[in-house]
């Protein structure tokens, strides 16, 4: 995913369940000599959806879908003091859809803004479900809390996985799933990713393969696939992705005007991209001018 596309108000983070144990934001903290567990407000990037060019204009455009909190979890307790300021950008951009993952759907309700009602239409909310215990514990509170737009993100997928029941609800428009590297490295077995593509197939809801992980076992063999870029091409390959029945957010403008469909952000992929496990769910390239594009 492009990092234009990341929007981290803070970072580092808590470990509360079995996808933590070996928490990429940890290892690569561990790599630069700081400690993951450390949280602290983000001093360049916690106004980045108000961030603007030398002509005036957003860097993010209308339309663009921005993934909130990579680094940490958005409704983690020890940012409580920042999260208003972070609810109060959203509520302006009204413009851009927020992706929010987390990991701690209890908290969620005590945590909505005021003016929250059934939910801004430019929320996007995901709930990580790694395996089956994390799914019915936290997947079940996600339906029953106030979204327009909600998702599943499987990953770092660690061993069978049912959602059937929870896709039966017609809430969930997205489900995302990965196996798992960076400092640790757990098997995912094919069988579990080609259920999961087959309960969001036969339901008509987008399922999208991210990545193999280091470690993937396919027909009883495992496999050990140690770049990204492997894990990505293996993933892509696969054929497990499936495009069903598109999002719709209802975007509006400053003044609370819906904006049409030929005004806002078409991404933009490179020929490189074409091949790319993510290119389902990616925000589309910054346009850096370093590849082929």
């Amino acid at each position: 995913m492009a990092m234009h596309s990341n929007w981290n108000p803070w970072h580092g983070c808590i470990k509360c369940s079995e996808g933590c144990e070996n928490c990429y934001v940890y290892y690569l903290d561990r790599m630069r000599g700081k400690n993951g567990a450390d949280i602290y407000q983000t001093k360049t990037g916690f106004r980045y959806p108000l961030s603007k060019d030398r002509s005036g204009q957003y860097k993010i455009q209308s339309g663009e879908m921005i993934s909130v909190c990579m680094t940490s979890d958005f409704f983690l307790k020890e940012a409580d003091a920042w999260r208003e300021e972070a609810w109060d950008m959203m509520r302006k951009r009204s413009d851009v859809i927020f992706l929010l993952l987390t990991k701690r759907p209890e908290r969620i309700r005590e945590c909505l803004p005021a003016d929250w009602g059934d939910g801004w239409e430019n929320i996007f909310l995901n709930v990580t479900c790694e395996n089956q215990k994390r799914a019915d514990e936290r997947v079940p509170l996600l339906l029953a809390l106030p979204f327009q737009h909600k998702g599943l993100h499987c990953a770092p997928l660690l061993g069978p996985l049912t959602i059937g029941k929870y896709l039966d609800s017609g809430q969930i428009e997205q489900v995302a799933c990965g196996g798992e590297n960076d400092g640790g490295s757990r098997p995912c077995d094919d069988q579990w990713v080609r259920n999961l593509s087959d309960e969001c197939a036969t339901r008509n809801i987008t399922f999208c393969f991210m990545e193999t992980g280091t470690n993937y076992i396919k027909d009883g063999k495992q496999y050990k696939i140690r770049s990204k870029q492997a894990q990505n091409a293996q993933a892509y390959k696969s054929g497990l992705t499936y495009q069903g029945k598109p999002m719709c957010f209802h975007l509006k403008d400053a003044s609370g005007q819906s904006i049409s469909k030929e005004d806002l952000y078409v991404p933009h992929f490179v020929k490189k991209c074409q091949t790319c496990a993510f290119k389902l769910i990616c925000n589309g390239c910054s346009r850096c001018g370093r590849c082929d594009g």
